[in-house]
């Protein structure tokens, strides 16, 4: 993966859509960062800008051709912004190029790290960066997500609506193995990790993978869900097993979020329990995901909005696509690289330069959108 340069160092080729309002601001400010770990460790980031997002629509009528969804096929990985604007008629963006760019690339993992940074600051009482560090693997092209289903007598007192949750057995068991594989992968790397009791421990558990579903009341896709969990499990004798119904997630991720190692979650659930886990990491302005194909184009992106009211104002906090271009780098395989960012992002948070990660903590500390990606660059080493 990756094409060579003049300069005899290993290029990235890497498709980069800002999106909307300030989406190309904090994407520039990741560039800046990437550039910075790839000068300090031998590598090359090659971007290609593309257009996609509320202005071409407006100007065009496009949001995704499927040209595009061919060419973005060649690159290494996506670095995307954020997309949404006012002017555009919510959902027509979010389909026409997010939802259309997972289920084209067949990205069937949203990989979500939810790490709480020292110096950043949580709602839940008592708890600090050791308790909060683990990652949630949410099925990513199926679900109610796929649009099955329609609407009969719209607009009359009898109309009905129908979205299908859909799953293949196919789905389940990839997500599954994924997020098993991954568990393996952080104990290989870190010995033991997260979620597991001094017991666990002794009997030779080395990781955890908790289940999350409504299996109670969605019986057939649960019951699908939770029978090939089990049988995955078999192939993995050291991953301790757990099972949470998704409300009860809700609130054990608040409660105990020390718990939790690696979390695999369909569709929708994981969709509403991942924005609850920004929060306890500190909020949207860190939180980072991938949308993943483990043998195609992964796409890296900042969980938050697009923020059009700030647009050109240099006030956006940075640090969450920072932390998209940290993951995308790593999923590419420049670790010590990735590892540099994260650490240059944890000296910036503890550092006390900031008192939080809101456009209003950012105005108050005297620093902008830019100031904090020279600093975060700046830093590595």
């Amino acid at each position: 993966m990756g094409g060579g340069t003049d300069t005899g160092k290993k290029g990235y080729n890497i498709a980069v859509i800002g999106g909307d309002g300030t989406g190309p601001e904090v994407i520039a400010e990741g560039l800046k960062v990437l550039n910075a770990a790839a000068d300090a460790y031998g590598f090359r980031i090659n971007p290609t800008q593309f257009d996609f997002g509320a202005a071409r629509y407006l100007r065009t009528g496009e949001t995704l051709p499927d040209s595009a969804v061919e060419e973005l096929r060649k690159f290494d990985a996506i670095y995307l912004g954020a997309i949404g604007h006012p002017d555009v008629k919510p959902g027509i963006l979010e389909k026409g190029i997010l939802l259309k760019a997972r289920f084209m690339l067949d990205q069937y993992i949203n990989f979500r790290p939810v790490k709480l940074y020292p110096g950043v600051e949580t709602p839940i009482k008592g708890k600090g960066p050791e308790d909060i560090n683990f990652v949630v693997m949410r099925e990513n092209t199926g679900g109610l997500y796929t649009g099955m289903g329609g609407v009969q007598q719209k607009g009359t007192p009898d109309e009905v609506a129908i979205q299908v949750m859909c799953y293949t057995r196919k789905q389940v068991d990839r997500l599954l193995k994924f997020a098993f594989d991954y568990a393996m992968q952080l104990a290989e790397e870190r010995g033991a990790w997260r979620g597991l009791s001094p017991a666990d421990r002794e009997s030779g558990l080395v990781g955890k993978v908790t289940l999350v579903h409504k299996t109670n009341v969605l019986e057939f896709c649960g019951d699908l869900w939770q029978r090939a969990y089990d049988e995955m499990a078999k192939d993995y004798p050291k991953i301790k097993k757990d099972y949470n119904h998704v409300d009860a997630n809700t609130m054990w991720s608040i409660k105990n979020p020390e718990w939790f190692d690696v979390i695999a979650v369909e569709n929708m659930f994981g969709d509403i329990i991942t924005d609850e886990d920004a929060i306890i990491q500190g909020g949207l302005g860190i939180a980072a995901g991938g949308n993943i194909n483990p043998k195609g184009v992964s796409m890296f992106e900042p969980m938050g909005g697009s923020a059009p009211k700030y647009t050109g104002k240099n006030v956006i906090n940075p640090l969450a696509a920072i932390e998209a271009g940290r993951m995308l780098i790593h999923y590419l395989g420049e670790r010590e690289a990735a590892a540099a960012i994260q650490r240059s992002v944890a000296f910036f948070l503890s550092s006390g330069r900031l008192s939080g990660l809101s456009v209003e903590d950012i105005k108050k500390s005297g620093l902008g959108t830019r100031e904090i990606g020279d600093i975060v660059a700046e830093e590595i080493v």
